[in-house]
């Protein structure tokens, strides 16, 4: 594909130079063409006021001495013969044919003689005697003035105009190719039985659709195989309760070797039942880890955890408002735990803020890490410290609200969201939010890029909280 897009870029582009320099090329030599004989007329219109005045040789030498603009030897002035015993005059230098110079005396219009090394434009002036002929030569160099030049010129523009194309093709076809080769490779590697592998989804529409779509077969495809190696282990374990009546039942048959046999083959049976159900077990554990490397759509389950809790919302009169959560954002962590996180930070919305507080969820998809922003227009938390160490209650801190009836909550809601944080390499941390409440920022580092999260995440933060400031201070 990329060899391809260039490959049209260059014929499209070769075809367009073309097509534009060569009649400019043309263009160009007819207008150097033009300019040597525009230059020849001039020369000779200095001879005309003359030649109308007087015919006397030295005056027309004098004449053509200064007419000349470049070397000497190119204007020659042919008077005819003055009455019935006078001679025709040649002044200067003569090169046109004496035929040529008679046919332009004749015709009256100036015309071109082709001579040796150029041509000759010879003009005609009506004099006192008849019609005199002023000649200027134009030699060949002077029709080809300053055409090489500009066809090296276009020559170069043209050459720039398809490097610039290919270049732009080629990064084009790279940005069309690469996605498309993580993909072919991402279904290569899930073929080959690694559950985890997931693709970035980027690049051109049509790949980021191909990739979404291929990234909600895997996480089905696993979903699938944990649920048959639930339902496996499930079948095993139903299977013991037989077995210990068969078990029983063949241990009262007596010693023949029929009953021997037969306790053999029960007990041969256990041990393969056990067998299936430790590799059950196993499978299942590494169908969760493949489950929680492959990570998570983070928009996705926003928008589902937040479409549970805005009838809760409705009901107490909050105002709800998500940014960030249209597009997909990846996070390495599994769905079940992210929800888990969300609706723990949600659920102590609803249970330290008074009804109708509103509140907020923001997602901010960096380079190395994504950010959830859980933020509310309550009273804030007056030890954000103590609210992320388990045990924490959050009487008299979180809108002094109480949680329960009994006084306070068990605390494990922010923990949890820490150590999800933690697991991945970033942080948790609380202040105060633009709508004047409580903020819990969970700092999601990106799998690929942990060991990365030193400067540029700090210049995050540091430009989050900028934000933050700014826009506080903009509401105040």
């Amino acid at each position: 594909m990329r060899w391809a897009l260039v490959k049209v870029a260059l014929a499209v582009t070769a075809m367009v130079v073309v097509a534009f320099a060569v009649p400019l090329g043309l263009v160009v030599k007819e207008l150097a063409r033009d300019r040597a004989y525009s230059n020849a007329e001039r020369q000779a219109a200095t001879i005309g006021p003359v030649l109308a005045i007087t015919t006397d040789r030295t005056q027309l030498e004098r004449a053509v001495a200064s007419a000349e603009t470049g070397p000497g030897g190119r204007i020659g002035v042919h008077v005819p013969a003055s009455g019935h015993h006078g001679k025709p005059a040649e002044i200067g230098s003569r090169r046109a044919a004496q035929a040529d110079v008679a046919a332009a005396a004749k015709l009256g219009r100036a015309s071109i003689s082709p001579v040796r090394g150029g041509s000759s434009l010879l003009q005609p002036t009506a004099v006192a005697s008849g019609i005199a002929v002023v000649e200027v030569f134009v030699p060949d160099v002077a029709l080809t003035k300053g055409v090489a030049t500009s066809w090296l010129v276009l020559a170069g523009v043209g050459l720039a105009l398809v490097i610039g194309s290919v270049a732009v093709a080629d990064r084009l076809g790279t940005r069309m190719v690469r996605p498309a080769k993580r993909l072919a490779g991402a279904a290569h590697d899930l073929g080959t039985g690694k559950l985890g592998v997931r693709v970035p989804e980027d690049g051109p529409k049509e790949l980021r659709l191909a990739a979404s779509a291929f990234n909600a077969m895997a996480d089905q495809v696993v979903q699938l195989l944990a649920n048959e190696r639930e339902l496996a282990a499930d079948l095993s374990h139903r299977l013991r309760t037989p077995l210990t009546v068969l078990r029983l039942n063949a241990a009262s048959l007596g010693d023949s070797s029929a009953a021997e046999q037969t306790r053999a083959a029960v007990e041969q049976l256990e041990r393969e039942v056990d067998q299936i159900i430790r590799t059950a077990r196993e499978q299942k554990a590494q169908t969760r880890q493949a489950a929680a490397a492959a990570g998570c759509d983070a928009a996705e389950v926003i928008r589902e955890r937040m479409d549970f809790w805005s009838a809760l919302a409705e009901d107490e009169g909050r105002t709800v408002r998500v940014a960030g959560a249209d597009r997909p954002v990846r996070v390495p962590v599994a769905r079940p735990e992210l929800a888990a996180a969300l609706d723990a930070m949600l659920g102590n919305v609803f249970r330290h803020t008074s009804e109708g507080t509103a509140f907020a969820v923001d997602v901010h998809n960096a380079e190395d890490a994504v950010i959830v922003l859980v933020s509310d227009a309550g009273d804030g938390i007056d030890d954000p410290d103590a609210a992320l160490r388990r045990g924490w209650s959050g009487g008299g801190g979180w809108g002094h609200r109480p949680a329960v009836a009994g006084g306070g909550s068990t605390g494990l809601g922010l923990d949890i969201v820490r150590r999800l944080a933690e697991s991945t390499g970033g942080d948790v941390r609380i202040g105060r939010s633009v709508l004047g409440g409580t903020e819990v920022r969970v700092w999601l580092a990106l799998d690929d890029r942990r060991a990365r999260t030193g400067s540029r995440g700090h210049r995050l933060r540091r430009t989050l909280g900028v934000r933050r400031r700014r826009t506080a201070r903009t509401g105040s």
